[in-house]
């Protein structure tokens, strides 16, 4: 990021490359619906590159590029109120590229998966999805969201366990 502050835009290309997979899963995971889902994702890269001149060194780039999105969402969701994500309802083109060879096991297993992460409650789901999708550690999470660890680490914990009982239980 510090070389796209001083111009370098293959430098941008190379973060876009690294992070639009997890952002997108992220941000699509965390909406309704895909179209929602691709204007928040291209609203976020904008706000990239609309900071570039501003941006400074205070965490890894990911932290603060999560810390954008999850503001961008708290926006939408006080627009719309607190919605769930419905992945079994969403497009299922966008997440064909994400599955793996489905087989009907596989299918059954991550319909379970999608449904037990839409019933959690928001908070939770955000925290499981910015370490999942994210990659990021729980004070890289508590950072980009303003929670604090023991937050974080609760949210994550409870999540974990609300999936695993969703997945044993299936």
């Amino acid at each position: 990021m510090l070389a796209y502050r001083q111009g370098d835009v293959r430098a941008f290309e190379t973060l876009y490359g690294r992070h639009k997979g997890p952002l997108y899963r992220f941000v699509l995971r965390s909406v309704r619906e895909r179209g929602q889902a691709e204007e928040l994702y291209q609203e976020i890269w904008m706000r990239v590159i609309e900071a570039r001149g501003r941006y400074t060194v205070q965490a890894k780039f990911s932290t603060w590029l999560y810390a954008i999105a999850h503001h961008r969402l708290v926006d939408h969701w006080r627009r719309r109120g607190l919605q769930l994500v419905d992945l079994e309802g969403a497009d299922t083109a966008a997440h064909r590229a994400y599955e793996p060879e489905p087989r009907a096991a596989g299918r059954e297993d991550l319909q379970r998966l999608a449904a037990a992460l839409a019933a959690l409650p928001e908070l939770q789901r955000e925290t499981f999805l910015l370490h999942e999708e994210g990659g990021m550690t729980l004070a890289e999470i508590a950072a980009a969201t303003g929670s604090t660890g023991d937050a974080v680490k609760s949210r994550l914990r409870y999540a974990l366990a609300r999936l695993r009982k969703a997945m044993d239980d299936g």
